[in-house]
C-alpha cells in the first residue's frame, strides 16, 4: 500500500536512518539534575546559535510558550500578541489556565506594528486594568501562511516594548525557515527578544522537543517553571541526538521545502483552481488558501475527499485549507497532491 502524501504538518515526519542511529549511540544521563551529556550539549549549542547565555530543552513547543508566559508574566497580566496567534490559537487556553493571562491580538496576517503596540498597551495609572508586561511575536506565522515578518518591524516592536517597559517573547518554533527564507543568522533574529523558543520536530524533522533561550537568570526560573509544569526528563539524550543530527544535517536543505511549497501554490493556480491565494504569502513551507463561498465544497469535505485519494491536508476553518511542506515530501508529491486538490475543487 502506498503512503499517503502527508501534508498536514512538518510535524509529521518520521527520523531518517542517521537519525536513528545518532539517537541509538546517544550518550545519556538524568537530565533533571543536568547530568545528560547529549542534552547539555545541545543547549549550549543552541545558547551559542542563537546569540543567548543560556538555553532549555523542554519537551514540545506548547509547553516552551507556556513556560516563557509563566516565567516572564504574573497571573492577571496581559501579553500583546499577533493576531491569530499559536500562543492565543493553539494551546487549548493555556495562556489562561497555566499562566493566568489574557491576551490582546493585534496587526494583520501575522505582523502588528510598534504603533499598535503603543495602543493596545494599558496605561499603568489605572487602578481597573490588567498591567501589559508582555509582547510575543510569532515568526514565522502559522495561520497566516507562514509569513515571516520583517526583521525592520520586529525591531521597532521591541524597541517599543522597552520604552513601555514590556518583556519581549519570541515564538520562534520555524525560526529556522525564517533564516532559510532571508539568511539571517539565528542569533540576529533572536538578538532584540528577552526569550526566544525553537522547536526542533517541525522542519528539522526531530521526533520531538523545543527550546528556550535567553539570559541566565531568565532560563533559571524557566527550569523552575519546565519543572512545575512536568518537563523534567530522564535520559533525554535520545531527543537530544535527534536534534543535534538535525542541526548538522536538515537546516540546509529547508530551501528545498519552502522551493516545494511555492511550486505546490503555483500549481493550484496554474490549473485554474477556484481558490483564494496570494502568492506573495507563501514565504516558507506553508500554504493555507481559501475555498470561496460560491464553491459547493468546504474545507473539512475537501480534506475528507483528498485523504480517500492519498493526500492529506488540515481544514483550519469552514472555507480555510493548509498544506505543508517537509523533509518526507519531495516536488513530485507536491505537485501530485496538488492535481488531486485541483481534482477535487473543480468537481
Amino acid at each position: 500500500m502506498n503512503m499517503p502524501i502527508d501534508l498536514r504538518s512538518d510535524t509529521v515526519t518520521r527520523p531518517t536512518d542517521g537519525m536513528r542511529a545518532a539517537i541509538a549511540a546517544a550518550p545519556v544521563g538524568d537530565d533533571q539534575y543536568g547530568e545528560d551529556i547529549t542534552t547539555n550539549r545541545l543547549q549550549a549549542r543552541m545558547a551559542e546559535l542563537l546569540g543567548k547565555e543560556a538555553a532549555l530543552w523542554l519537551p514540545t513547543g506548547t509547553m516552551a510558550n507556556q513556560v516563557a508566559l509563566r516565567t516572564l508574566t504574573r497571573p492577571g497580566d496581559e501579553v500583546v500578541a499577533c493576531r491569530e496567534s499559536h500562543l492565543a490559537w493553539h494551546e487549548v487556553g493555556g495562556a489562561a489556565a497555566n499562566a493566568g493571562v489574557q491576551i490582546v491580538e493585534v496587526g494583520q496576517r501575522g505582523v502588528f506594528s510598534a504603533d499598535e503596540l503603543r495602543a493596545a498597551a494599558k496605561p499603568r495609572n489605572f487602578t481597573i486594568f490588567p498591567t501589559t508586561t508582555l509582547v510575543a511575536l510569532e515568526n514565522t506565522h502559522n495561520r497566516a501562511g507562514g509569513i515571516v515578518v520583517p526583521q525592520p518591524e520586529v525591531l521597532r516592536v521591541c524597541a517599543a516594548a522597552r520604552e513601555l517597559g514590556l518583556a519581549t517573547f519570541l515564538d520562534g518554533a520555524r525560526l529556522w525557515n525564517v533564516s532559510a527564507a532571508t539568511g539571517m543568522p539565528l542569533h540576529e533574529l533572536a538578538a532584540p527578544f528577552d526569550l526566544v523558543s525553537v522547536a526542533f520536530s517541525k522542519g528539522l524533522g526531530a521526533p520531538g522537543g523545543s527550546l528556550l533561550a535567553g539570559t541566565k537568570p531568565v532560563i533559571a526560573a524557566a527550569h523552575r517553571q519546565r519543572h512545575r509544569m512536568g518537563g523534567a526528563m530522564r535520559q533525554n539524550g535520545i531527543f537530544g541526538a535527534a536534534a543535534l543530527y538535525a542541526l548538522d544535517h536538515h537546516v540546509q536543505r529547508l530551501a528545498e521545502d519552502h522551493a516545494n511549497a511555492r511550486a505546490f501554490a503555483e500549481a493550484l493556480l496554474k490549473a485554474g483552481a477556484s481558490v483564494q491565494l496570494d502568492l506573495a504569502s507563501v514565504q516558507a513551507n506553508i500554504v493555507v488558501f481559501h475555498l470561496p463561498a460560491s464553491l459547493a465544497i468546504d474545507a473539512p469535505a475537501l480534506s475528507a475527499r483528498a485523504r480517500e485519494r492519498g493526500v492529506l491536508v488540515n481544514a483550519m476553518g469552514a472555507r480555510t485549507v493548509r498544506a505543508v511542506t517537509h523533509l518526507d515530501v519531495d516536488r513530485a508529491q507536491c505537485e501530485q497532491a496538488s492535481a488531486v486538490l485541483c481534482e477535487l475543487i473543480g468537481g
